[in-house]
């Protein structure tokens, strides 16, 4: 009881409403309150608040999360190692967006003709470590930095570049650029190298798709990894390439519990992963 009432006011700090963690964790939106008010009665304390038309944490709410979410998180985590994977038990691969697009579109429908109990959620890295570690999530494909001290078994696929895309001719780097979010840790080194050059941030996407629409369009130029490149079929001629920003690349990890690693199966997608991601790259 008290372990489905932590879970359920983790999903809750997130989801800020109690329809959406209903959502989340397949359950009605009146279990929801339930668990939390029995929550709050078993810690004699107000853990939730309204807000408008969500809900927050009360500084009580808050200072249990802080200091029980990474071990609960850890907990599940290990009792999902416990888990024998079947063949016919369901492995989750969580991964970027854009890797999933431009990567493996065709690997994966192929991979599911030998193995059906296969699906696929999609996330930011950080997140997607987050899962991997609760065993929400099976492996990880993770793009950008990988989080500091995240414990997890990690497989180095690919670096893959970035290219600056306009629809007008580029002599020289531009001095302001639309980017990707940077407060997200698994894109910020990208602006020490934005800072050395003096291009300047003007915008930043939650997708690389949006970010490529709108220079597409005119808006202004902005910074795209190779797989938004290819899922778009952008053209070369909207494609620049300048030697200062050579180095700058997006780094590609798969991610995986230890334990879980030792499934045959586990082992199977990964190389296929792996070696799908290195040829395309």
């Amino acid at each position: 009881m008290l372990l489905e009432g932590i879970e359920t006011l983790l999903v809750l700090s997130k989801a800020k409403t109690m329809s959406r963690t209903g959502s989340l964790l397949y359950i009605s939106q009146s279990a929801v309150s339930k668990r939390i008010a029995n929550l709050e009665k078993k810690l004699d304390k107000k853990l939730i608040e309204p807000c408008g038309r969500s809900i927050k944490l009360t500084a009580d709410g808050q200072a249990l999360i802080d200091s029980i979410g990474p071990s609960f998180n850890e907990l599940r985590g290990l009792i999902y190692e416990q888990q024998t994977l079947q063949d016919t038990s369901w492995i989750t691969l969580d991964s970027s967006k854009s890797l999933i697009a431009g990567y493996l579109g065709k690997t994966i429908a192929d991979y599911l003709k030998h193995d059906a109990f296969l699906t696929i959620t999609t996330n930011h890295t950080p997140r997607i470590v987050e899962h991997v570690k609760s065993g929400k999530a099976t492996l990880g494909l993770c793009a950008g930095l990988m989080p500091a001290h995240h414990g997890l078994l990690t497989f180095h696929l690919a670096d893959e570049p970035f290219a600056i895309v306009y629809n007008k001719p580029l002599n020289k780097l531009p001095d302001t650029i639309i980017t990707n979010d940077l407060t997200n840790p698994s894109n910020s080194y990208q602006r020490q190298t934005l800072d050395k050059f003096n291009i300047t941030p003007i915008m930043e996407m939650d997708a690389y798709t949006a970010a490529a629409q709108l220079a597409l369009g005119g808006t202004a130029p902005a910074l795209i990894p190779n797989s938004i490149i290819k899922t778009l079929s952008i053209s070369e001629k909207y494609c620049f390439r300048f030697a200062e920003l050579a180095h700058l690349i997006r780094p590609i990890h798969i991610c995986v519990r230890q334990n879980v690693y030792q499934s045959p199966r586990v082992k199977t997608l990964i190389a296929t992963i792996g070696d799908a991601v290195a040829k395309a790259v």
